[in-house]
């Protein structure tokens, strides 16, 4: 290379570099980091969401993040705008079509199959991870976004549409979130739904002109979807469509009607919408949403129903099923807005001088066993300088050990909040930090 052209490659290298360090490296647009601070409320989610699953009797499921493209398009719908518009598609190395998994039931129904989970008469299981679509960013959604979800397979009974639904809405309970409303509705079967379809097809038609060009599109394949389109204009003019309700057969209408009855015992309020038709096509008879204030018009944290025929429909014996997921994100903001998650305060511990540090390593041993959030400054340097650093770090508590407290048995404590300090035998220390 010339002087003058290596000489001014080597200019050009210099700047880049100097912009990638001025401007740095930052995520893809609505794929988010998720930040201590908040991954320690995520997990508390996930902990709990756990526990009261498993007090029901469900087991966890983990899916690959990616299937095979047509695990989705033939459970989803064709004419849904996730398959259409939203899922993110690639071919592999040997042309096969793979997509990242744009929503959870259908990748643990191909597992259900796959693995002859059948066989139980009823299988009960639960899951949580990144989910991936390529949809406008807002509030509390993203194009990664987490959900966790469970599933009943082998279960057509209305006893267990209400028994999740209670189990949903008492974990909400739990966990502290505030205003959560139930609103169901019933999607009918294959023998009643077709005859509301015409209906709905021949009212959208004599409205065919106010509905969005999506809708436009695909009323002669799925009219439903008409219902489900926040475009103000398609809301309009489906404002006064006939309900589903009016048109269930009678197994479908005495499902829905033992239903409500078994939320009405559990002393769940369920407010009926008839315009709640859910953006999935495996969805039959129950559907239901959950959502909660404060997450502005796309407020809803949770939602599900029964997908009778989705097992046999990819391949598996005709199977009943009913489940759902939820938001994390959303359920994690809500929480986080409402100052309801605690998280566990943060102890530093310091010690001073050499013996100090052995009994140290004991003492933190037994605390940590104990579920204590404790951290060690090993930094060195003089007293202040390294309670500096632990209120810097966020401690609630410092825990100080140093020849005098060694010789005694005792900790110094000093509160962080209060500015208060007081020496702790050791073997108390837990309970005085104990959240």
């Amino acid at each position: 290379m010339p002087l003058s052209s290596r000489t001014l490659w080597l200019d050009f290298s210099i700047r880049k570099a100097k912009v990638y360090r001025r401007v740095g490296i930052t995520a893809i647009r609505g794929f988010n980091d998720i930040l201590p601070e908040e991954a320690e409320l995520w997990r508390h989610i996930e902990e709990e969401s756990f526990m009261v699953f498993s007090s029901y009797g469900f087991s966890e499921i983990k899916a690959p993040i990616v299937e095979k493209t047509e695990l989705f398009s033939r459970s989803i719908g064709e004419t849904t705008d996730i398959v259409e518009k939203e899922m993110y598609t690639f071919l592999d190395r040997h042309g096969d079509s793979l997509t990242l998994r744009p929503e959870g039931t259908a990748p643990v129904v191909r597992a259900y199959i796959e693995h002859k989970l059948y066989e139980s008469p009823v299988t009960k299981l639960y899951y949580a991870g990144p989910m991936f679509r390529y949809e406008r960013p807002q509030k509390g959604r993203y194009r990664q976004f987490y959900q966790i979800g469970a599933e009943v397979l082998g279960d057509g009974s209305p006893q267990a549409d209400a028994e999740a639904l209670g189990m949903l809405m008492g974990l909400f309970d739990r966990i502290g979130l505030e205003g959560a409303m139930l609103q169901i509705n019933s999607l009918g079967c294959p023998d009643c739904r077709p005859a509301y379809k015409k209906k709905l097809y021949a009212f959208l038609l004599d409205r065919k002109e106010s509905l969005c060009d999506n809708c436009k599109r695909r009323i002669d394949a799925n009219p439903l979807r008409a219902l489900d389109c926040k475009n103000p204009g398609c809301v309009e003019a489906t404002k006064d469509a006939p309900s589903i309700i009016e048109s269930l057969c009678a197994d479908c209408a005495d499902h829905f009607r033992k239903v409500q009855a078994r939320l009405e015992r559990l002393g769940i309020k369920a407010s009926i919408n008839p315009r709640m038709v859910r953006g999935l096509d495996y969805y039959t008879k129950t559907t239901f949403e959950i959502t909660a204030s404060g997450l502005g018009s796309q407020n809803a944290v949770a939602a599900g129903g029964r997908y009778d025929g989705l097992v046999n429909e990819l391949g598996g014996p005709r199977t009943p099923c009913f489940g759902f997921a939820m938001g994390v994100e959303r359920l994690a903001l809500l929480l986080k807005e409402n100052g309801v998650f605690k998280k566990k305060p943060l102890s530093v511990f310091i010690a001073l001088g050499e013996n100090a540090e052995m009994k140290g390593m004991e003492l933190l041993k037994g605390w940590r066993q104990k579920g204590l959030k404790i951290a060690e400054d090993f930094s060195g340097g003089s007293l202040k300088s390294r309670m500096k650093r632990a209120d810097k770090a966020g401690a609630r508590y410092v825990l100080i050990l140093g020849e005098d407290e060694l010789g005694h048995g005792e900790i110094t404590v000093k509160d962080m909040a209060t500015a208060g300090q007081e020496r702790v035998k050791w073997e108390f220390v837990a309970d005085r930090i104990a959240p």
